[in-house]
């Protein structure tokens, strides 16, 4: 069968394989995109048998955790919370290795200090008793409500993670058996919800609410499930990685070569290629076609449907409904490093603006660019000196905002707002930071879109609320093609380093074993 550009539902008889290895006649699957769930997703399938390329586009692997280094400065471009260190030990270990020998996490305390609009600062961390005490300082009253909230996490972390985190939900009798415990723990309502039936005081409701912010979702409207984190944070802690989050994805790529499996940059991945309904490779972005006996797709669920299969009649994630889900916020991240160091600044910092509800609405559903922000300030050189020059600080200061869904201009606004949350924090946590700022980087939602393939630029794929989470959510095994399978935070369970490492665990109940496939 020859390849035509014109149907793309047909493998070319001299479609390539990879490279092989001597003798290496295992089974191949191609992984598209080097984040976190897809190299987490290559080590798993490494050990079940698997020869595995990981194809990444950009010139360096880690997707939304990639690395930026400029002037002397390293910076982490996503992620930099590590809340479940076991599931990436749990990688280390089906490769027979330890983590702590290649990765130092180290424990923070506090996890966060959370800075109102009025100057009260909150010190939030997993000592219970810390944690009554501040209650107490701030409303004596919601202590006991405290207690029952972290009780109710608890509850909802065990079926929420247990029991939902590692299930595929690739039938609907998935969540249908799951219901009555869902509905006991009253999932229908919002993380804020939840928290206000809880607590009274206005500031503690924000504080034990604003979690979903951190998997691209609104407190108002993520489901409850996702007051699961305040457990899990309390249970395993809150880590960084000494030398930063590219150190895990460094890490991850030695396992993944150690396993005889290999990973390529400047890799684009044009299309999948299929025969019948079925996956078998893909062709890449200069021509070259690689077989595959599976396909997993660490790229944006939207991407992947609409994108990744041109001409390929899909029957559910059609262009239409991914036109019509909802999706995450987006951010805008500005990087910079300063020639001198803030020692009363913690590692990470919650500076909140004068409105929380309002705010939010503007994101999610006006989609318009408001003149307040609240603010994640992230000073890494806290714990880990050496990510600037010596005597330095490096930061970056992320504000959420609205997905390209809305009309702000990017290229006129972004520097008049970096202007803003400058003065902003010249006047509460960095005092004359516009004199000391010596390096200097800005990414705005057009980042997301153009250089990690996000639809609409969200920065977390589709957004948490019920209604598209587990069964509702794009599987992990693909519903509209055999041999094709999906992970990160566009499918189950979801968006942070916990969810996209959890959807390749999910492949160890859908892939086939390698030996079963000769």
């Amino acid at each position: 069968m020859s390849y035509s550009n014109s149907n793309p539902g047909s493998c070319a008889e001299t479609i390539v394989e990879a490279p092989r290895t001597g003798s290496d006649r295992r089974p191949h699957a191609v992984v598209i995109g080097s984040g976190f769930g897809g190299l987490a997703a290559a080590v798993r399938l490494g050990a079940r048998g698997y020869r595995v390329t990981v194809l990444e586009t950009r010139g360096s692997p880690g997707g939304r955790a990639a690395v930026f280094r400029q002037d002397g400065f390293v910076f982490d471009a996503g992620p930099t919370i590590v809340t479940a260190p076991f599931l990436l030990e749990e990688l280390w270990a089906l490769c027979g290795r330890r983590l702590a020998d290649d990765v130092e996490l180290r424990a923070l305390d506090p996890f966060y200090r959370i800075q109102f609009h009025d100057g009260t600062v909150f010190s939030y961390s997993g000592d219970p008793a810390a944690m009554r005490a501040e209650v107490a300082r701030l409303a004596p009253d919601d202590v006991e409500g405290y207690e029952r909230y972290m009780r109710t996490s608890e509850a909802i972390f065990k079926v929420g993670f247990v029991q939902l985190g590692h299930v595929p939900f690739s039938r609907f009798f998935d969540m249908v058996r799951l219901l009555p415990q869902l509905i006991g723990l009253r999932s229908y309502e919002s993380v804020y919800g939840l928290v206000s039936r809880h607590v009274r005081d206005e500031r503690i409701r924000i504080v034990l609410s604003y979690h979903p912010l951190l998997i691209g979702g609104n407190p108002f409207t993520a489901t409850s499930i996702y007051g699961l984190i305040a457990f899990l944070e309390r249970r395993w802690g809150v880590h960084f990685a000494v030398g930063g989050t590219g150190r895990l994805v460094a890490g991850l790529v030695d396992l993944i070569e150690s396993q005889g499996g290999a990973v390529r940059c400047g890799a684009e991945v044009r299309r999948i290629l299929v025969n019948g309904r079925s996956a078998c490779g893909v062709e890449l972005a200069n021509g070259e076609q690689l077989a595959a006996d599976v396909v997993v797709s660490n790229a944006d669920s939207a991407t992947t449907y609409g994108k990744l299969l041109p001409g390929f009649k899909r029957r559910r994630w059609t262009d239409r409904r991914l036109r019509r889900a909802r999706y995450s916020m987006s951010l805008f991240v500005w990087y910079f490093g300063t020639r001198r160091q803030y020692p009363a600044v913690g590692h990470h910092t919650l500076l909140l603006g004068p409105r929380y509800r309002e705010l939010l609405r503007d994101i999610f559903e006006r989609k318009v660019l408001a003149e307040d922000f609240s603010l994640y300030l992230h000073r890494p050189t806290a714990t880990d000196p050496s990510l600037a020059p010596p005597g330095c600080d490096a930061f970056y200061v992320l504000s959420p905002v609205p997905h390209l869904g809305s009309d702000i201009d990017w290229a006129t606004r972004a520097e008049p707002y970096r202007r803003a949350i400058e003065k902003k924090l010249s006047e509460t946590l960095l005092p004359g930071l516009a004199a000391e700022v010596v390096t200097s980087r800005v990414v705005t939602p057009r980042y997301f879109e153009e250089q990690l393939a996000s639809f609409q630029g969200a920065a977390f794929g589709l957004e948490p609320v019920l209604t598209q989470s587990a069964w509702f959510r794009p599987h992990n095994r693909s519903e509209e093609l055999e041999r094709l399978y999906l992970v990160g935070a566009g499918t189950h369970p979801g968006a942070g380093l916990p969810g996209v490492l959890s959807s390749a665990r999910v492949l160890d109940s859908v892939v086939p074993h390698a030996t079963t496939l000769g």
